[in-house]
This record gives structure tokens, C-alpha cells and sequence, in this order.
């Protein structure tokens, strides 16, 4: 099994790499911290590291290719790379914020998968798996460029997965609740149902085995994301109106 997988160097990222590695796959790491990526990655044989930003389109290619000369085309490709920081509109220091946000969490997730597809078409075979959010559901109040960067990511990956439907390659949208990493260690607020980011892994890998087209992890925030998404507008305003906010000026 050939797997490359983004946002390596930590989190859910990490926890997916160290899954696949213990399957015996032969692994693409990415990730923007080149310390903390070796240091993820040095237990694993048949590893390949590429400490590099998704928003490098060049750089991703150049990776890809890489990858696809020393193993082969992917059977995997996860695009987990993502960053979460408070904003809010009011403030102009907040621009460069949403920009990073959004190129981060939706172009890199087409930098992640471009490189591929053509291999994956002519292999005919292969899952290209996003890495969405259930605060991509509906907008959270302090929240709002991480929402809407995974709610775009979401809308993404189910064109993308319309587009390639009948080509053997599936695409597959996880869409996590709160799992326990560094992104979520500085939220001020209750994190029901959060999961240990072994565990988020193990139920991400389970869910692009079976290519499923669409899974909220765990269970009880699929049943969350279904209340969420029928609350009338004016009942989600007074709702979420006092919810407690993501810190904002967290470093990107």
C-alpha cells in the first residue's frame, strides 16, 4: 500500500502516518516543520519526507513526483494539512489570518490531490480523502475563516468526487469533531465527544477502506452535525449568540 498524507508533522496527520505505517505502507509525508516531520517519521522503513508548505504548488508537484518515481502511483491520499485561529471581521490584522486560513485549508487541498489524479485515472484505482470539520456545518461565531474554509473544503471534495465517479478512483470527506491535538489544546470552551487522535486515525483509515463518500466522526457528532444543520436560523442565532471564542493571534 502506498500512502501520502499532508499536515504529517502532527495531530490527526501524524496519528494517520504512524496507522498506515504499522499496516507496512510505503509513505509521502508532508508537513511545514522539518524537525518535527523527522521526528514523526523516523521509525518508519519505506518513508519518504518532504517538510514543505501545501500552499507551494511547485513545491507539491515536485513532491508527487517524487513520491510516484521511488513507489509508485498512491493507493491513499490524504489531504490533512490544516490550521484553526480565532478571527474576527472587525479587526484588519485578522485579512492576512482568513487568507492563510482559507489557502491552507482549501488550495491545499487541491495542491494535495492535483498532482495525482492524472496517475490515479489511468491506475484506476485509489482513494483522495479531505480532511473537512463538523464547524463546517454551520458558522461558528469567533470561528468564522475556519468554518468557512471547511465548509468550502466539504463543497470541494464533493464536486471533486462527482467529477471523478466512474473513474475506479473514490473520494472520500471526514469530517471530525474535536480531536486531542496542539489545534485544539487552546480552546477555551467544552469539547464534547473529543477524541484521542489515535482513535480519530484508526476511524478516518476505516472509513477510506470502505471509500465512504461522506463520514462524520465519532457517531455523536454525526448526530450533532444533523441537529445543526435543522435548527431554524433565528434558533442557532440566540444559540450560539454568548458561545465562548477561538483565541485569535495564534501563531499560523
Amino acid at each position: 500500500m502506498r500512502v501520502f498524507i499532508t499536515g504529517a508533522s502532527s495531530g490527526l496527520g501524524a496519528a494517520l502516518a504512524h496507522y498506515y505505517a504499522a499496516q507496512g505502507a510505503s509513505l509521502g509525508l508532508v508537513g511545514r516543520r522539518a524537525e518535527a516531520l523527522h521526528q514523526v517519521s523516523q521509525p518508519f522503513g519505506d518513508c519518504a519526507c518532504y517538510p514543505l508548505d501545501v500552499r507551494d504548488s511547485a513545491a507539491m508537484q515536485a513532491a508527487a513526483a517524487d513520491f510516484m518515481q521511488r513507489f509508485g502511483t498512491p493507493d491513499i491520499v490524504i489531504a490533512a494539512a490544516g490550521i484553526s485561529v480565532g478571527t474576527l471581521t472587525e479587526f484588519a490584522d485578522d485579512l492576512t489570518v482568513f487568507k492563510a486560513v482559507m489557502d491552507i485549508n482549501v488550495l491545499g487541498m487541491v495542491t494535495t490531490f492535483q498532482p495525482f489524479i492524472v496517475a490515479m485515472r489511468k491506475q484506476g484505482s485509489g482513494v483522495l480523502a479531505g480532511i473537512g470539520s463538523v464547524a463546517g456545518i454551520r458558522g461558528l461565531p469567533g470561528g468564522s475563516a475556519y468554518s468557512a474554509s471547511k465548509a468550502a473544503a466539504i463543497t470541494y471534495l464533493e464536486s471533486l468526487r462527482v467529477e471523478l465517479k466512474g473513474s475506479g478512483v473514490a473520494v472520500t470527506t471526514v469530517n471530525p469533531g474535536y480531536i486531542v491535538t496542539p489545534m485544539t489544546a487552546v480552546n477555551p470552551y467544552p469539547m464534547p465527544f473529543i477524541l484521542r487522535a489515535e482513535v480519530a486515525a484508526s476511524k478516518t483509515a476505516r472509513a477510506i477502506a470502505r471509500r465512504g463518500r461522506y463520514v462524520t466522526l465519532p457517531w455523536q457528532m454525526a448526530l450533532v452535525a444533523k441537529l445543526l444543520r435543522l435548527l431554524p436560523r433565528v434558533l442557532y442565532d440566540r444559540l450560539l449568540q454568548h458561545a465562548p471564542h477561538k483565541p485569535r493571534n495564534l501563531p499560523l
